[in-house]
Protein backbone atom coordinates (compact mmCIF):
# COMPACT_ATOMS: atom_id res chain seq x y z
CA UNK A 1 0.00 0.00 0.00
CA UNK A 2 1.29 3.41 -0.92
CA UNK A 3 1.63 5.31 2.35
CA UNK A 4 5.13 6.71 2.86
CA UNK A 5 6.98 6.91 6.14
CA UNK A 6 10.58 6.28 7.23
CA UNK A 7 9.41 3.85 9.93
CA UNK A 8 10.06 0.25 9.07
CA UNK A 9 7.96 -2.78 9.80
CA UNK A 10 9.37 -5.35 12.17
CA UNK A 11 9.38 -8.04 9.52
CA UNK A 12 12.40 -7.63 7.16
CA UNK A 13 11.54 -7.07 3.53
CA UNK A 14 15.01 -7.41 2.09
CA UNK A 15 14.64 -11.16 1.89
CA UNK A 16 14.30 -12.62 -1.58
CA UNK A 17 12.44 -15.69 -2.66
CA UNK A 18 14.70 -18.64 -1.82
CA UNK A 19 16.53 -20.44 -4.56
CA UNK A 20 16.33 -23.85 -2.92
CA UNK A 21 13.33 -26.13 -3.14
CA UNK A 22 9.95 -24.59 -2.58
CA UNK A 23 8.82 -27.20 -0.11
CA UNK A 24 11.98 -26.88 1.95
CA UNK A 25 11.44 -23.14 2.15
CA UNK A 26 7.81 -23.69 3.08
CA UNK A 27 8.77 -26.17 5.81
CA UNK A 28 11.17 -23.69 7.37
CA UNK A 29 8.83 -20.72 7.16
CA UNK A 30 5.75 -22.42 8.55
CA UNK A 31 7.66 -24.50 11.13
CA UNK A 32 6.25 -27.72 9.77
CA UNK A 33 8.28 -30.89 10.35
CA UNK A 34 8.57 -32.04 6.76
CA UNK A 35 6.90 -32.37 3.40
CA UNK A 36 7.33 -34.97 0.72
CA UNK A 37 9.47 -33.86 -2.20
CA UNK A 38 7.54 -36.19 -4.47
CA UNK A 39 5.86 -34.43 -7.38
CA UNK A 40 2.42 -33.20 -6.50
CA UNK A 41 1.10 -33.81 -10.00
CA UNK A 42 -1.67 -36.38 -9.93
CA UNK A 43 -0.43 -39.68 -11.33
CA UNK A 44 -2.40 -41.81 -13.74
CA UNK A 45 -2.80 -45.04 -11.80
CA UNK A 46 -3.43 -48.29 -13.61
CA UNK A 47 -6.31 -50.32 -12.18
CA UNK A 48 -8.17 -53.36 -13.39
CA UNK A 49 -11.53 -52.79 -14.98
CA UNK A 50 -14.27 -55.01 -13.55
CA UNK A 51 -16.57 -54.89 -16.57
CA UNK A 52 -17.27 -58.17 -18.33
CA UNK A 53 -15.89 -59.25 -21.70
CA UNK A 54 -18.21 -60.62 -24.44
CA UNK A 55 -17.26 -64.11 -23.18
CA UNK A 56 -18.60 -63.33 -19.72
CA UNK A 57 -15.23 -63.09 -17.98
CA UNK A 58 -13.98 -60.08 -16.01
CA UNK A 59 -11.97 -57.77 -18.22
CA UNK A 60 -8.29 -57.38 -17.38
CA UNK A 61 -7.81 -54.23 -19.50
CA UNK A 62 -5.76 -51.65 -17.56
CA UNK A 63 -7.53 -48.32 -17.42
CA UNK A 64 -6.58 -44.88 -16.11
CA UNK A 65 -7.86 -43.67 -12.79
CA UNK A 66 -10.03 -41.13 -14.58
CA UNK A 67 -11.80 -43.99 -16.38
CA UNK A 68 -12.66 -45.86 -13.21
CA UNK A 69 -14.61 -45.21 -10.04
CA UNK A 70 -11.86 -46.95 -8.09
CA UNK A 71 -9.89 -44.88 -5.64
CA UNK A 72 -6.45 -46.41 -5.79
CA UNK A 73 -3.09 -44.75 -5.20
CA UNK A 74 -2.20 -41.45 -3.60
CA UNK A 75 -3.43 -38.90 -6.14
CA UNK A 76 -6.39 -37.89 -3.97
CA UNK A 77 -4.36 -37.53 -0.80
CA UNK A 78 -1.62 -35.70 -2.72
CA UNK A 79 -4.12 -33.15 -4.03
CA UNK A 80 -5.58 -32.67 -0.55
CA UNK A 81 -2.12 -32.28 0.94
CA UNK A 82 -1.19 -29.65 -1.65
CA UNK A 83 -4.37 -27.69 -0.97
CA UNK A 84 -3.76 -27.65 2.79
CA UNK A 85 -0.09 -26.72 2.30
CA UNK A 86 -1.19 -23.80 0.12
CA UNK A 87 -3.84 -22.63 2.57
CA UNK A 88 -1.40 -22.89 5.47
CA UNK A 89 1.08 -20.72 3.56
CA UNK A 90 -1.72 -18.19 2.94
CA UNK A 91 -2.33 -17.97 6.69
CA UNK A 92 0.32 -15.24 6.91
CA UNK A 93 -2.00 -13.00 4.90
CA UNK A 94 -4.31 -13.01 7.94
CA UNK A 95 -1.56 -12.17 10.39
CA UNK A 96 0.66 -9.76 8.42
CA UNK A 97 -0.41 -6.18 9.08
CA UNK A 98 -0.47 -3.61 6.29
CA UNK A 99 2.77 -1.74 6.71
CA UNK A 100 1.53 1.67 5.61
CA UNK A 101 -0.72 1.80 8.67
CA UNK A 102 2.09 0.59 10.91
CA UNK A 103 4.31 3.36 9.53
CA UNK A 104 1.61 5.87 10.45
CA UNK A 105 1.43 4.66 14.03
CA UNK A 106 -1.94 2.90 13.81
CA UNK A 107 -2.43 0.43 16.65
CA UNK A 108 -3.89 -2.90 15.64
CA UNK A 109 -4.01 -2.16 11.90
CA UNK A 110 -5.78 -4.27 9.33
CA UNK A 111 -4.09 -7.31 7.83
CA UNK A 112 -3.47 -8.00 4.15
CA UNK A 113 -6.37 -10.46 4.18
CA UNK A 114 -8.66 -7.87 5.79
CA UNK A 115 -7.92 -5.51 2.92
CA UNK A 116 -8.48 -8.09 0.19
CA UNK A 117 -11.68 -9.39 1.77
CA UNK A 118 -13.39 -6.00 1.79
CA UNK A 119 -12.24 -5.42 -1.79
CA UNK A 120 -13.92 -8.72 -2.70
CA UNK A 121 -17.11 -7.52 -1.00
CA UNK A 122 -16.94 -4.29 -2.98
CA UNK A 123 -16.74 -6.36 -6.15
CA UNK A 124 -19.69 -8.46 -5.01
CA UNK A 125 -22.01 -5.52 -4.38
CA UNK A 126 -20.87 -3.32 -7.27
CA UNK A 127 -23.64 -2.11 -9.51
CA UNK A 128 -24.04 -3.35 -13.04
CA UNK A 129 -21.37 -2.06 -15.40
CA UNK A 130 -21.71 -2.83 -19.12
CA UNK A 131 -19.32 -5.60 -20.10
CA UNK A 132 -18.10 -6.17 -16.52
CA UNK A 133 -17.66 -9.69 -15.13
CA UNK A 134 -18.28 -9.25 -11.39
CA UNK A 135 -17.27 -12.82 -10.57
CA UNK A 136 -13.88 -12.19 -12.16
CA UNK A 137 -13.56 -8.97 -10.15
CA UNK A 138 -14.12 -10.95 -6.95
CA UNK A 139 -11.44 -13.46 -7.93
CA UNK A 140 -8.94 -10.72 -8.83
CA UNK A 141 -9.59 -8.97 -5.51
CA UNK A 142 -8.92 -12.20 -3.61
CA UNK A 143 -5.58 -12.91 -5.30
CA UNK A 144 -4.17 -9.46 -6.14
CA UNK A 145 -1.97 -9.29 -3.00
CA UNK A 146 -1.58 -13.04 -2.48
CA UNK A 147 2.19 -13.03 -3.15
CA UNK A 148 2.60 -10.91 0.00
CA UNK A 149 2.21 -14.15 1.93
CA UNK A 150 5.92 -14.61 1.12
CA UNK A 151 7.38 -11.17 0.31
CA UNK A 152 5.34 -9.16 2.81
CA UNK A 153 3.73 -5.76 2.24
CA UNK A 154 6.28 -3.79 0.21
CA UNK A 155 5.60 -0.04 0.30
CA UNK A 156 7.29 2.96 -1.38
CA UNK A 157 9.01 3.73 1.92
CA UNK A 158 11.07 0.56 1.45
CA UNK A 159 12.85 2.16 -1.52
CA UNK A 160 12.36 -0.89 -3.73
CA UNK A 161 11.87 -0.04 -7.44
CA UNK A 162 8.49 -0.96 -8.89
CA UNK A 163 10.04 -3.40 -11.36
CA UNK A 164 11.93 -5.20 -8.58
CA UNK A 165 8.80 -5.33 -6.42
CA UNK A 166 6.91 -6.91 -9.30
CA UNK A 167 9.73 -9.40 -9.93
CA UNK A 168 9.76 -10.51 -6.29
CA UNK A 169 6.01 -10.88 -6.19
CA UNK A 170 5.96 -12.85 -9.45
CA UNK A 171 8.62 -15.22 -8.12
CA UNK A 172 6.71 -15.63 -4.86
CA UNK A 173 3.48 -16.32 -6.75
CA UNK A 174 5.22 -19.01 -8.79
CA UNK A 175 6.49 -20.61 -5.57
CA UNK A 176 2.99 -20.61 -4.10
CA UNK A 177 1.52 -22.21 -7.21
CA UNK A 178 4.12 -24.98 -6.97
CA UNK A 179 3.04 -25.58 -3.38
CA UNK A 180 -0.56 -25.77 -4.65
CA UNK A 181 0.58 -28.51 -6.99
CA UNK A 182 0.18 -26.71 -10.30
CA UNK A 183 -2.75 -27.49 -12.54
CA UNK A 184 -5.73 -25.43 -13.69
CA UNK A 185 -6.36 -23.62 -10.40
CA UNK A 186 -2.73 -22.55 -10.09
CA UNK A 187 -2.74 -21.29 -13.68
CA UNK A 188 -5.94 -19.36 -13.01
CA UNK A 189 -4.36 -17.66 -9.97
CA UNK A 190 -1.35 -16.64 -12.08
CA UNK A 191 -3.59 -15.30 -14.82
CA UNK A 192 -5.75 -13.27 -12.41
CA UNK A 193 -2.69 -11.83 -10.67
CA UNK A 194 -1.05 -10.85 -13.97
CA UNK A 195 -4.28 -9.27 -15.20
CA UNK A 196 -4.35 -7.03 -12.11
CA UNK A 197 -0.64 -6.33 -12.23
CA UNK A 198 -0.82 -5.26 -15.88
CA UNK A 199 -4.16 -3.46 -15.46
CA UNK A 200 -5.17 -5.22 -18.65
CA UNK A 201 -8.96 -5.49 -18.40
CA UNK A 202 -12.06 -3.64 -17.29
CA UNK A 203 -12.21 -5.94 -14.27
CA UNK A 204 -8.63 -5.09 -13.33
CA UNK A 205 -9.38 -1.37 -13.77
CA UNK A 206 -12.27 -1.59 -11.31
CA UNK A 207 -10.38 -3.66 -8.75
CA UNK A 208 -7.49 -1.17 -8.95
CA UNK A 209 -10.02 1.54 -8.07
CA UNK A 210 -11.40 -0.59 -5.23
CA UNK A 211 -7.85 -0.97 -3.89
CA UNK A 212 -7.71 2.82 -3.45
CA UNK A 213 -11.32 3.14 -2.27
CA UNK A 214 -10.79 0.50 0.42
CA UNK A 215 -7.68 2.33 1.63
CA UNK A 216 -9.59 5.65 1.78
CA UNK A 217 -12.44 4.00 3.70
CA UNK A 218 -10.00 2.37 6.12
CA UNK A 219 -8.19 5.69 6.64
CA UNK A 220 -11.51 7.38 7.40
CA UNK A 221 -12.31 4.71 9.99
CA UNK A 222 -8.92 5.20 11.63
CA UNK A 223 -9.35 8.99 11.57
CA UNK A 224 -12.74 8.86 13.29
CA UNK A 225 -11.43 6.44 15.89
CA UNK A 226 -8.59 8.78 16.89
CA UNK A 227 -10.77 11.64 18.16
CA UNK A 228 -11.64 11.66 21.85
CA UNK A 229 -13.87 14.73 22.14
CA UNK A 230 -17.05 15.87 20.44
CA UNK A 231 -15.30 19.07 19.31
CA UNK A 232 -12.52 17.11 17.65
CA UNK A 233 -15.03 14.84 15.95
CA UNK A 234 -17.10 17.78 14.69
CA UNK A 235 -14.06 19.52 13.21
CA UNK A 236 -12.97 16.28 11.55
CA UNK A 237 -16.48 15.82 10.16
CA UNK A 238 -16.36 19.34 8.69
CA UNK A 239 -13.03 18.60 6.98
CA UNK A 240 -14.41 15.35 5.56
CA UNK A 241 -17.53 17.18 4.35
CA UNK A 242 -15.43 19.78 2.52
CA UNK A 243 -13.26 17.07 1.00
CA UNK A 244 -16.35 15.28 -0.26
CA UNK A 245 -17.68 18.53 -1.67
CA UNK A 246 -14.48 19.01 -3.67
CA UNK A 247 -14.77 15.50 -5.05
CA UNK A 248 -18.37 16.14 -6.10
CA UNK A 249 -17.40 19.36 -7.88
CA UNK A 250 -14.56 17.66 -9.72
CA UNK A 251 -17.01 15.15 -11.14
CA UNK A 252 -19.38 17.86 -12.43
Amino acid sequence: MALNSPTRCAAPLTRSVPSHSTLAFFNRTMLRPSFSTESRTARLVSVRCQTLTPDGFPSKRPVGLDESEASIGSSGSSSTSSAIDFLTLCHSLKTTKRKGWINHGIKGPESIADHMYRMALMSLIAGDVPGLNRERCIKIAIVHDIAEAIVGDITPSDGIPKAEKSRREQAALNEMCIVLGGGMRAEEIKELWAEYENNSSLEANLVKDFDKVEMILQALEYEIGKFQTELGKSWAAEIISRRNSRVDKSHN
